[in-house]
């Protein structure tokens, strides 16, 4: 149940358009001590900050910020430090402009090109833009750093075709396994970036806007390709330690002939020996 404890009237009744930002700022967020503040509701943590402002969190790591002036953003981000395990040095960042409209005849709610449109600024709407928000992020994220992890393992694909292998390692491509086990943990166990917030569960009548704006941002479409490329990572990562494997295994062989043969020789040499002797 999505828990409150203010009335989720409209918000920012004097403003027909503000900012959304969204920062993904660590791998986790100690959310307790702030559960206890000047909530507005959970699931996700949603409380004022600033003078105006307010802020939704999430457990993964992301922040997101409604209507909150520059400074009172970095005083903000400040205080929360003690609370973030293993922060990131760059952050990644997502805008949205929320506007007050009627979209169409039947006051559809939805997303273009980076503007999001409401019937009104509600904390369970503001819920919503932040789930999006904060899992586009995430997910933007993790674009980058696999598309670093293909640059990595770009020698390994090359060397697979022309059939030269890089010996000695091992480790580093056990540790790309461990890196691509991790990310997929993280979207999966973490983030759920394909699954629906529990708000929906008690506020049905949100779940066009969350499809609309989840189909706007492309969050099932990426993190399908980032799936994809996770699994290529792994396949290229799997067959070369195969093939690496398969080497030592060879080699193994050929030391364990080179030795029996060795044996063989010294036998025949000995008994020739013995009997020239």
């Amino acid at each position: 149940m999505n828990e409150t404890t203010h009335d989720t009237t409209a918000l920012f009744t004097d403003k027909s358009r503000i900012q959304a930002r969204a920062l993904y700022i660590g791998e986790r967020l100690d959310l307790r001590s702030l559960e206890q503040t000047n909530r507005l509701a959970t699931f996700p943590l949603f409380i004022p900050t600033g003078e105006d402002g307010y802020v939704v969190l999430f457990r993964y790591g992301v922040v997101v910020l409604f209507h909150v002036q520059p400074l009172e953003e970095v005083s903000f981000l400040k205080q929360l430090e003690p609370l973030v395990s293993q922060p990131f040095d760059r952050h990644e960042t997502e805008t949205a402009d929320i506007q007050v409209s009627q979209v169409s005849a039947k006051g559809d709610e939805g997303a273009t090109n980076g503007i999001v449109f409401v019937r009104e600024i509600s904390v369970e709407r503001l819920q919503v833009v932040a789930d999006i928000l904060a899992k586009s992020v995430v997910l933007a994220h993790y674009e980058v750093s696999i598309a670093s992890a293909f640059d990595a393992i770009e020698p390994f694909a090359i060397g697979l075709k022309q059939r030269v292998f890089v010996r000695d390692k091992s480790k580093t491509l056990t540790q790309y396994v461990g890196d691509t086990l991790l990310i997929q943990h993280k979207m999966v166990g973490r983030v759920e970036v394909t699954e629906k917030p529990e708000l929906l569960w008690d506020r049905p009548e949100l779940n066009r806007l969350y499809a609309r704006l989840e189909d706007e941002y492309e969050l099932v479409e990426r993190h399908n390709g980032i799936e994809r490329k996770l699994l290529l990572i792994a396949r290229t990562v799997e067959t070369e330690l195969d093939i690496l494997q398969n080497e030592r295994t060879l080699r193994m062989e050929w030391y364990v002939v080179i030795l029996i043969a060795g044996e063989i020789l010294l036998s025949v040499y000995d008994i020739f020996f013995r009997r020239g002797g």
